[in-house]
């Protein structure tokens, strides 16, 4: 009589466990297409949100940089702002104040201002 009251216990303390084992059985997958179709969902999603606009940036960057000319007016990534007095391969020559020159690699422009900006500030 106590083994059939373990018994009968036992099963009634499984019986959650293969209640969702049959649901999740039953359930199934997706199949080979609509794994495509989610992959190549993702990767259109991937490719509009990161993939694109990042090319496009570097791509408008890559411009700027070699667009740049003496008399030209920019504005440093870290916010310093003058006019170019040298423009070489892979560095140019800022002059921030008056007789006060730096020189600052080319990747580091961040944008370039319209003519008499630097009366303005």
């Amino acid at each position: 009589m106590n083994t059939i009251k373990l018994l009968i216990a036992g099963l009634l303390s499984a019986m959650p466990a293969l209640a969702m084992a049959q649901d999740a059985g039953a359930a199934g997958g997706m199949g080979v297409m609509g794994q495509v179709i989610f992959f190549a969902g993702f990767i259109l999603i991937f490719y509009f949100l990161i993939w694109r606009p990042q090319s496009k940036r570097a791509k408008e960057h890559k411009a700027l940089m070699s667009g740049l000319n003496k008399g030209d007016e920019i504005v440093t990534s870290g916010g310093v702002v003058g006019r170019i007095t040298k423009v070489t391969d892979d560095f140019i020559v800022l002059e921030v104040a008056d007789n006060v020159e730096m020189k600052v690699q080319k990747v580091a422009v961040a944008a370039a201002l319209p003519k008499g900006t630097l009366k303005d500030i």
